[in-house]
This record gives structure tokens, C-alpha cells and sequence, in this order.
């Protein structure tokens, strides 16, 4: 993929790893270690936190010509939040992790940075009851929701503006994990 992208641009300048599973519809308790099968834990790691180093790794040469960045889509549950499983947290901890270590090696020429969003207004969050949404958004110092738009205000600027900004993550969470 990357390959194919640097062949029809002719170079990278952004690299933005945003794919991710929660591997659920619904949160697995933590007590329920039974749910979470080695085929859910490798299906987590495998998007969350394999296929953001894979994609760094073969774009890194062309990110480094151009003095580009790299922003991981990590999550709250990586931080200090409760995710949607232990594997979940795991992954997005481990990502937030891999983005200090991506940066001390791909710097000086490429900057890398993360983003933890908390409750997105999104095709995953859709079918929340709607108290489940309310609450997020209420215990949030913002009483808002996030939408998609403000996620991605966020990495706009870490790979445009933010020149000194390397081996950080933004936590986007409209104020929730500070309530």
C-alpha cells in the first residue's frame, strides 16, 4: 500500500495510521478473560498496533525525504480509560508506546505523533442506546460529544503545523478523562 502511494505521488510527505478494531460491538468485562480468544488478541494486535509499524516501516525512507510525519490513531483506553477489552487497551497502549520509540528513531527528519480520541460520534457508535452517549458526553468537562471533524482537525495539525511537536500524544476527548 504504501508502495503503491509513494509510486503515484512520487514521494510521501503524511503518513496517517488510522485503522483500528475494537474486535466487539459491545465491551468484554475484564473479568471475562474467556471472550478474549488468542484469534481476538492477534486480530487486535494485527490492526492496531502491527499494521501502523508495518505501514511506518516501508513508508519511512520517503517520509524521510521529505521531511514528513506520521500520526497513529491511539485511544483514551491506551491511556488510563477503560476500552472496550484488555486486549483493546493493550493495543492502543502499545501504539502510544511504538509512537515515542517511531520518533527517536525516524527523527530529525520525521515527526511522529498520536492522537487518543475518547467517544467519536461515528458508524461504531451509532447504535449506542442514546443514555450511553449522554453519559459519555455529560461526564466530559466539554458536555460534548466528538465528532469526526475535530479528530481530524487534530492530525491535520500534527502533520502540517506542529514543527516541533515529536513523540506525543493528544488526547481528544472533549475533557472526559479529566472529570
Amino acid at each position: 500500500m504504501a508502495g503503491d502511494a509513494i509510486g503515484r505521488l512520487g514521494g510521501l510527505d503524511y503518513l496517517v495510521n488510522n485503522a483500528g478494531t475494537s474486535g466487539t460491538k459491545q465491551p468484554i468485562a475484564f473479568s471475562d478473560l474467556d471472550k478474549m480468544s488468542e484469534e481476538f488478541w492477534e486480530r487486535i494486535i494485527s490492526t492496531n498496533l502491527l499494521g501502523p509499524f508495518r505501514c511506518t516501516k516501508f513508508a519511512a525512507s520517503a517520509l524521510r525525504a521529505g521531511r514528513g510525519a506520521v500520526v497513529n490513531t491511539a485511544s483514551i483506553g491506551g491511556i488510563d480509560a477503560v476500552g472496550s477489552s484488555i486486549a483493546y487497551g493493550a493495543s492502543k497502549a502499545g501504539l502510544i508506546n511504538m509512537t515515542k520509540n517511531l520518533a527517536r528513531a525516524l527523527g530529525p527528519e520525521v515527526r511522529v505523533n498520536a492522537v487518543a480520541p475518547g467517544y467519536v460520534e461515528t458508524g461504531w457508535t451509532a447504535d449506542w442506546p442514546e443514555e450511553k452517549k449522554t453519559a459519555f458526553a455529560e461526564r466530559s468537562l466539554l458536555k460534548r460529544a466528538c465528532k469526526p471533524r475535530d479528530i481530524a482537525e487534530i492530525i491535520v495539525f500534527l502533520c502540517h503545523g506542529a514543527k516541533v511537536v515529536t513523540g506525543q500524544t493528544i488526547v481528544a476527548d472533549a475533557g472526559f478523562t479529566l472529570a
